[in-house]
Order: structure tokens, then C-alpha cells, then sequence
């Protein structure tokens, strides 16, 4: 687990995550449940043909705001080797053979210290099938930009990151970015380049060409200028951060273009015209601080205008994704909009987009964020010749026909991939041999980017990866692939939840005889019931299936409908048992009264409850049960004997920013520090952090507090090693379940 080089590193990626915090000034409108539709719009239509009404955003409207479409994930390619997803494109002079293109994301700076990590991470996607691998602006190699995040240029193995990528087939190209420095400042909004001079715009202009010299003679194919979220281009193209008043200024679209087409001029005349350049930007912006305030931000029809200069200017492809004034985190994971159920479209400041109004309506909305900028591609790509690709949860496993028609409709020309891709780095060489069951899927948990966790610690990680992140570090230094066994070992895990399952697929993966027993009749253990509470947007479900499909793969023997005692252990004599059971709930503190019900997870969803419920905890699941309240159109409220830090402990940081801003806009009041005194009639008592008594109306009260270990059966087990791994040895969330069981297996 890569942890945590100092403050410097927290809190400049606190910066980051700065734009959630606070801000529930715009209320949220449309805090009533959503009507789903039936059908939704065709796959190739634009969300505003269905992503809701105008009147959908007048506060306890119970019409249709932004409602969403679930049913578009059909797959009838019969042979994937020949669809139009793994057509031949060309990236300037590179020539690929398909449409998936791994995107520049943070994470190589993550991995620093450790060339067999970072040089890895990358190199089993490219024999994995990538073709065209994007990397971070990992090093300081512009003092102007410099971050605590990275180290020197030189002190990476750029050489061996180079020779090992193109050995396995991958073209390789740098991103170039200023995010977070003096002339990429985090706010959005703010302009500042009025506060440099002509000659000090030029001199950028050459740094910049220069670093592009310097990565093409080191052995890069590509060179990708960052010119979207906060960085400097995206300031000069801007008419709301550009404030000069010289040939720079947002005058006209040329004097915004200017900067990005030296720099693009430069960087060919430097390079050669085969050095491919890829330009990203804002394909839409919008002000999600201050909902309709979009005056002075940049429209498509304005982008249109400005791909057609960057295309003259020697741009050989052009790479477009979200535009929100203050919300880092959704300019390249925009689904986290769609994260919370029956909220579709909360912007993480207390507000709720319209989609049918904001970013001009374009956005393909309904579809829980996936493949959100197509149509917004498509638009540009009419106004130029050269390849458009878009970023936002483009995952073509999980809706195979409904990318290959935006393939094959020319609506974009490569889909621009980071999570799917990290979860499985095979992940392009699966799909082109149909094995979609095998793919592992990404969760959108954003545990992956920024994630203080347990006790303040940080924790970058996947998951449904347990490796990445983890691999060569101090728990896994065997890196991403466990060790095979020495002899023969036979292992029982007893449990088919998220942890039994990764244990017995990592035992068996290593050559062990694995059987696993599930006491029920079927596998997936909470998963279910978390699908269930969650909704789709999780895919929680197709975890569920890969991993069963996993067992199948790795020939693990599956024996439902056995719970498992010491005796069956003592007969089945393995070398190892792994116990993953799951947690238990603490009994019950409350009994139900005439006017109030007592309900746990298990019987909370389908339930006939009252308007008013009460909510007992704060943990991921606690508020995961408060949110599909909320969605039913219920008035929740939430009592948690945790202070306020803790809330939601469980979620990733960037979960919470947009789930908690969302639930208390509604008017969901969180007691912390506080504990039920009492259950009455109809109403119950909470003894407040302020020591005061307060009566709430409650028609049911749902008691989420925090699970317990469950170890009585590893307990009770002796003369065979033992480990409980998941819920059942410390209960916390489906990421720490499934890294624990991993390393459990590897450690056998």
C-alpha cells in the first residue's frame, strides 16, 4: 500500500478536493424521488431529448429530474475481433488497431519510489491489449509547476518505462500539465493572467516546447497539452480566467487561441510533424458553484470555433471531457454526479444540475454518467477532421452495443479509458476475445484517486484490485502476481461473499486445491443486499458475477447450502482455513412500539415504512440506506454516536463530498455525537452532542450501527492455520474485505 511522503502531499491533494467542501447555499432542488423511465431515449440521442423538465428543478417536485435509463447495457456482437470498437484509427503517424486509449490519471506519481511498481503498473496493460498508453506529468520538470507529489525527471527510469511499454506493443505519450502550481491555481473561477507579462507568456510557450523536445528525444511517441480544468491553457481559452489585455486576451477566439497555437506550432517545428500532439480541453463548462451563472463560461459552439484553430495549428487529435467551474474531481469522473441515488445530477455544493438545461442539454445524461460526453464529441467532431475522443466512465464491457454504435455512427473516435483499465489491464485483450464474464469491472467507488481512509491514513487504492497500489510495497512485495504454492495445498474458505470469493480465486490462482462452502444458496454474500440499496450505478452486480465466474475459471470446487462447523473441517483435513463469514450485527438496542418499526439492512428495503425514519449509525452502509430513503421520497434523519469527521467512514473522500452535500440539502439533519435515548409512540428521543434532548417524528427507525467481528468459528478451530479475512474479522467496506482475503490467499 503506497502510504502517505508527508503533510505537503495530504494537503495539496486536500486542495483538490477543496471544491466539495461547504457551499450548500443553492439547495438542492428535486429532493423528491425520481420517476424512472421506461425506456429512456434512444441510444444515439442526446440526453435532452430525455434527461428531464425545467419544472424538475423546483424544489419537492416529484416529476422526472434527470431521470435515468438503466436498460442500454445489451451486448449482440457476435465477434468483438470485428466490430468497429477494434477498427485500425491513426493518432497522427501512430497507427492503432482498436479504440481504447488509456488516459494520462494521476497515479504514476503515486508509485515514485519503486520502478518495478510504476514500470509494471503500465506494462501489463499494454500486454494486455492497450495500444496507446497516456502517462501523467509524473516528474518536475518545469520549476514554475513543480508539486510535492513528484520528484525529479531523473530520478525515474524513463528509459526502462519506454523500452518495456513499446516491448509490449504500446505507443506511449506524456501529459503535460500545470494543475495546482502559480499558473494552474485551483479555483476555476479566479483569473490571473493578467499578472504576468507578454514576455513572460512567451517564455512559458518555450518551456513548454522544450519539455516536448526533451520527452520526444528520450523515446515518447505523444505529447498530450492539458489545456482543460486548471491548467494554463484552459485559462487562456477562457473568457471567466482570462483577464489580459495584449494579443493573449479574451478579446476574440484567436487571441484566446493563441498561446495553445504557439505552443502547438512550436512543439512541430521542435519535434517533427510525426511527433503526434493531442490537445485536451473542456469540451462544455458550466458553473456548478452558482447553477445557470454560465455567462462567461466556454460553450460548445465556442469550442467548435477553437478546435478548428488548434486542428490548423498542427493538432493532430483532440481529447474533450467535462467542464464544472469548481468541482476538480468531476472534470474526468463526472459519473460521481450520478452517484447518488434518486439525486442524479448533485453537484457536490448542495445544488442539482437540470441536465436538460445545464451544459446546454448535451450531456447523455441518462445512463448513470456512462459515455456522458459523446454527443458533446460528436458536436466538435463535426467541426474538424482529425480523431475526437471523450473521458468519463467510457466502458464499453459494460455496454458493448451502445459504444460500438457511437464507434460506428462517427460520433467520437476513441473512447479515452483510466478505471476499467486499472481494475483490469487485460482488460482490452478480453474483450476483443468476447470473455466480457472475465473482465473484472470498476465499481466507481473513487477509492482510486485520493482517499483518506482508517484513522487518517491515506490510502490510494482499487476496490477490486487489491494489487494496485499495493503491489511491491511492504504487504505485497511480491508484486501484482502471487507466488505459486510450494507442493500441494489444500485450502477451505468458508464464506462465498466479496472476501471468500477474491480468497478462494487468489488460492487457486496460486495452484491450491480450493473448496468453498456458502451456507446459502447463493453466492455474493452482502453484495445482493447492497445492490439493492444502492442501485446500478455501482455495479455491484457484475462484481458479484466475476467473481462467481472467477471460481469457475480457477477451478474451485463451490459447495452451497453447507454451513460450516469443526467437525466438517476436522473431516476435510486442509492445510488452511480461510474464514469469511461476514460480520454480525450487535443486538437489537430498541424494540419496536405501535407507531415506530425497528428495521435492519435485511428487511429495510421493500418495506412499508412512514414519511418520517430515523437512520442509527453513520457508516458507509448506515448512509447508503439513508440515501435510498431519501429516494423514496422519505424525511430522514440521521443519529450517530461518531463525531462528524467520521461520516460515512467506509465511502471514498470524493464519495462523500457528493453524497453528503446532497443528503443534507434535502434537509437530512445528521446528529453527531449523539445516541436514541428513547423509542416512543410515533416519535423518538436523541440525546444531541450538545446534551440537550430533542423528540423527532419517527415512523420506523433503521439501526445501521457498526457491525461486529464475527470470528467464533476461526475461534473455534485448532491444528490447521486459521485466518479471518472481510467483515467478519473487522467490519468495514467491500475495498478492505476484498484486500484482506487477497492477501490472506497470497500469504497461504
Amino acid at each position: 500500500m503506497t502510504q502517505s511522503s508527508g503533510i505537503s502531499r495530504r494537503n495539496f491533494l486536500q486542495g483538490l478536493a477543496a471544491g466539495a467542501v461547504g457551499a450548500g447555499a443553492f439547495g438542492l432542488a428535486g429532493c423528491a424521488p425520481a420517476t424512472r423511465s421506461a425506456g429512456g431515449a434512444a441510444d444515439g440521442e442526446a440526453a435532452s431529448a430525455n434527461g428531464g423538465s425545467a419544472q424538475g428543478a423546483t424544489a419537492g417536485n416529484t416529476g422526472a429530474l434527470n431521470p435515468q435509463d438503466y436498460d442500454y447495457t445489451a451486448n449482440s456482437i457476435a465477434d468483438f475481433a470485428s466490430s468497429a470498437l477494434f477498427s485500425g484509427w491513426k493518432l497522427g503517424g501512430i497507427e492503432l488497431s482498436h479504440r481504447m486509449v488509456k488516459s494520462a490519471a494521476f497515479q504514476l506519481a503515486f508509485m515514485k519510489g519503486n520502478p518495478d511498481e510504476y514500470i509494471g503498473y503500465y506494462e501489463r496493460m499494454a500486454q494486455g491489449g492497450v495500444e496507446m498508453i497516456w502517462v501523467e506529468d509524473f516528474a518536475n520538470i518545469w520549476e514554475l509547476t513543480a508539486s510535492p507529489l513528484k520528484q525529479d525527471y531523473a530520478a525515474y527510469d524513463v528509459k526502462g518505462l519506454l523500452e518495456r511499454l513499446h516491448a509490449a506493443g504500446a505507443h506511449v505519450g506524456y501529459q503535460f500539465d500545470t494543475m495546482g502550481s502559480a499558473i494552474g491555481p485551483l479555483d476555476f473561477e479566479e483569473p490571473f493572467l493578467g499578472n504576468y507579462s507578454t514576455d513572460e507568456v512567451r517564455s512559458w510557450e518555450q518551456t513548454i516546447v522544450g519539455i516536448a523536445k526533451r520527452l520526444h528525444d528520450d523515446g515518447f511517441d505523444a505529447f498530450e497539452l492539458n489545456f482543460a480544468a486548471n491548467n494554463v491553457g484552459q485559462s487562456f481559452l477562457s473568457r471567466a480566467r482570462n483577464n489580459r489585455t495584449d494579443e493573449y486576451g479574451p478579446q476574440s477566439i484567436e487571441n484566446r487561441t493563441r498561446f495553445a497555437v504557439e505552443v502547438i506550432r512550436g512543439v512541430k517545428e521542435a519535434c517533427g510533424q510525426d511527433f503526434a500532439v493531442q490537445v485536451l480541453i473542456n469540451g462544455v463548462e458550466c458553473n456548478d458553484k452558482q447553477l445557470g451563472a454560465d455567462s462567461l463560461y466556454t460553450t460548445i459552439e465556442e469550442n467548435k470555433a477553437i478546435a478548428k484553430i488548434l486542428e490548423e495549428a498542427g493538432a493532430d487529435s483532440l481529447h474533450v471531457r467535462l467542464g464544472p467551474a469548481g468541482q476538480h474531481i468531476a472534470q474526468f469522473a463526472s459519473d460521481l454526479y450520478f452517484a447518488v441515488r434518486g439525486l442524479e445530477g448533485a453537484t457536490g455544493f448542495g445544488g442539482r444540475f437540470d441536465f436538460s438545461r445545464h451544459f446546454q442539454g448535451k450531456l447523455r445524461a441518462d445512463h448513470s454518467g456512462c459515455g456522458l460526453m459523446i454527443d458533446v464529441a460528436a458536436e466538435i467532431k463535426s467541426a474538424v477532421s482529425i480523431p475526437v475522443g471523450a473521458a468519463t466512465y467510457m466502458d464499453p464491457a459494460q455496454a458493448p452495443d451502445y459504444f460500438e454504435a457511437a464507434i460506428a455512427e462517427g460520433k467520437l473516435d476513441f473512447l479515452v479509458m483510466n478505471r476499467p483499465l486499472c481494475v483490469d489491464p487485460a482488460y482490452v485483450s478480453k474483450l476483443r476475445e468476447g470473455r466480457i464474464d472475465e473482465i473484472a469491472p470498476c465499481t466507481r467507488c473513487l477509492h482510486c484517486f485520493y482517499d483518506p481512509d482508517k484513522a487518517g491514513t491515506l490510502m490510494e487504492h482499487c476496490r477490486v484490485n487489491a494489487a494496485n497500489w499495493r503491489a511491491y510495497g511492504e504487504s505485497m512485495p511480491e508484486g501484482w502476481t502471487p507466488a505459486p504454492v510450494e507442493g500441494e495445498k489444500k485450502v477451505l474458505v468458508v464464506g462465498g461473499g466479496p472476501a471468500g470469493m477474491e480468497a478462494a480465486r487468489v488460492a487457486a490462482e496460486r495452484g491450491c486445491s480450493v473448496t468453498l462452502y456458502e451456507k446459502s444458496k447463493s453466492l455474493g454474500g452482502q453484495l445482493t443486499a447492497a445492490e439493492a440499496v444502492k442501485g446500478p450505478h455501482e455495479n455491484l452486480g457484475r462484481l458479484k458475477s466475476y467473481l462467481a465466474r472467477q471460481l469457475e475459471v480457477s477451478g474451485v470446487n463451490v459447495v452451497m447450502g453447507t454451513e460450516v462447523d469443526a467437525a466438517l473441517v476436522e473431516q476435510e483435513a486442509p492445510d488452511a482455513v480461510i474464514v469469511a463469514v461476514g460480520a454480525k450485527r450487535a443486538e437489537a438496542a430498541f424494540e419496536a412500539t405501535a407507531g415506530t418499526q425497528v428495521l435492519a439492512l435485511e428487511n429495510v428495503v421493500g418495506a412499508e415504512v412512514g414519511d418520517n425514519v430515523t437512520v442509527l449509525g453513520s457508516n458507509c452502509q448506515a448512509v447508503d440506506v439513508a440515501v435510498y430513503l431519501l429516494s423514496l421520497g422519505k424525511n430522514v434523519s440521521i443519529v450517530t454516536p461518531d463525531p462528524l469527521e467520521a461520516f460515512e467512514k467506509g465511502h471514498s473522500v470524493n464519495m462523500r463530498d457528493f453524497v453528503e452535500t446532497a443528503i443534507t440539502a434535502c434537509g437530512t439533519r445528521i446528529w453527531t455525537s449523539a445516541e436514541v435515548a428513547e423509542v416512543g409512540d410515533g416519535q423518538i428521543v436523541v440525546k444531541s452532542g450538545a446534551g440537550v434532548d430533542v423528540t423527532l417524528p419517527c415512523d420506523a427507525l433503521v439501526d445501521m450501527r457498526d457491525e461486529l467481528p464475527n470470528t467464533e468459528l476461526a475461534d473455534s478451530l485448532s491444528g490447521v492455520k486459521v485466518t479471518a479475512v472481510g467483515d467478519c474479522a473487522d467490519p468495514y467496506n467491500i475495498a478492505e474485505a476484498i484486500a484482506s482475503a487477497n492477501l490472506a490467499a497470497r500469504a497461504l
